[in-house]
């Protein structure tokens, strides 16, 4: 089925679906009673990215069947925001009658939030002049009478920022507000309404716990900021500079002063925490103070590595939020060596897919 033909009316069958699937899945475990969280049926996603095909004088979104590859026109984008679907709109309405903006435009991304902001990514074959950057200003202007927008312009090795390459996201969490600076071009929950409640979830299963949080591939510090209260300290490792630069932003504007974000992977880490390596980056941080009970991993689909898995291990408390059941499975496998699951989730970031994201709290037994 393609995005633009989903049925509302199938979505909770869908679910069940899922649900029998996961459960099947994991069923040579001893796992706990499955909870799931539902999505909204509709407008969902906060993010959506569209090829732009041009014919003729007109431009239009399109995407490309999974089956066929065959591209198709998407005028309207039943997952995305209302906010998306309005703005790609007008839009298109603006460009499609301006030659300096329309030219080479091969992409257009966007990113939007609940707190009715958004960025516009547009990305071109072609350099961008003086002559461009005061069309798109113009566009911006008129766009601006209605939305709470910014627009980024990407070509090669050129990146254009009029004021601001990022949103400000604000998600209610168990009774508080939390802010996020979201930057473009880097990675962020797609589902808003479903990532509300896997951080209220995490929150949940961790209300009890002791100590210091260790949280690797923190990302902008979606679950380290609003875990902080459950902690008396959260100390948090990520990659991207890009999204470790928004942590320490989101960190400051939401007032917290237990919370520390180091830029290294998972894999550094672990040789860092061994002994086996020195970094700069940890400059000003001992590691050997902290009391971390607790372990929160989000890894990318791959899952953990050997290495990750086996330091994990170590710890009292682990809550493993996956992307990619499969993977999950594989980590499970060592991990019930050494630990019970106690809690076990379905969080449905994409409906209409197969796509699953799962979580599991473990204790050590």
């Amino acid at each position: 089925m393609r995005p633009t033909e989903i049925d509302p009316s199938q979505y909770a069958a869908q679910l069940k679906h899922k649900e029998a699937h996961l459960e099947q899945q994991f069923n040579s475990f001893t796992m706990p009673s499955l909870e799931v969280f539902g999505s909204e049926p509709l407008h969902y996603r906060m993010r959506a990215e569209f090829r732009v095909w041009h014919q003729g004088d007109d431009l239009f979104h399109i995407m490309f069947d999974n089956q066929t590859k065959q591209k198709y026109k998407v005028e309207h984008f039943p997952p995305a925001s209302l906010l998306i679907n309005q703005v790609m709109t007008d839009l298109l309405d603006l460009i499609r009658h301006n030659e300096l903006a329309r030219r080479k435009l091969f992409q257009i991304d966007y990113l939007s939030t609940l707190s009715d902001e958004i960025v516009v990514s547009m990305l071109y074959h072609k350099p961008l002049d003086e002559h461009w950057e005061r069309e798109i200003e113009g566009i911006l202007k008129t766009l601006r009478l209605s939305y709470k927008i910014d627009i980024v312009g990407r070509a090669r090795k050129q990146k254009w920022v009029k004021d601001k390459d990022y949103v400000t996201e604000v998600l209610p969490i168990a009774d508080r507000n939390y802010q996020f600076q979201q930057i473009e071009n880097s990675f962020t929950q797609p589902n808003a309404g479903v990532n509300i409640k896997m951080i209220e979830w995490a929150l949940d299963v961790t209300q009890q716990s002791q100590g210091d949080l260790l949280e690797l591939y923190c990302g902008l510090g979606n679950f380290s900021i609003p875990m902080a209260q459950n902690f008396e300290r959260v100390l948090a490792t990520e990659i991207s500079k890009t999204s470790v630069q928004a942590a320490q932003q989101n960190i400051a504007d939401n007032g917290l002063d237990n919370v520390t974000i180091i830029r290294m992977s998972s894999e550094e880490f672990v040789e860092a925490q061994l002994g086996k390596r020195q970094f700069n980056r940890l400059s000003g941080v001992d590691l050997q103070s902290y009391n971390c009970q607790t372990v929160l991993v989000d890894p990318p689909r791959a899952g953990l590595d050997e290495t990750t898995v086996e330091m994990v291990s170590n710890y009292q408390n682990i809550v493993y939020i996956s992307c990619n059941p499969t993977t999950l499975q594989e980590n499970l496998a060592v991990l019930s060596k050494t630990h019970d699951v106690q809690r076990f989730a379905l969080f449905d970031q994409f409906p209409y897919t197969h796509h699953v994201e799962a979580g599991v709290y473990l204790v050590k037994r």
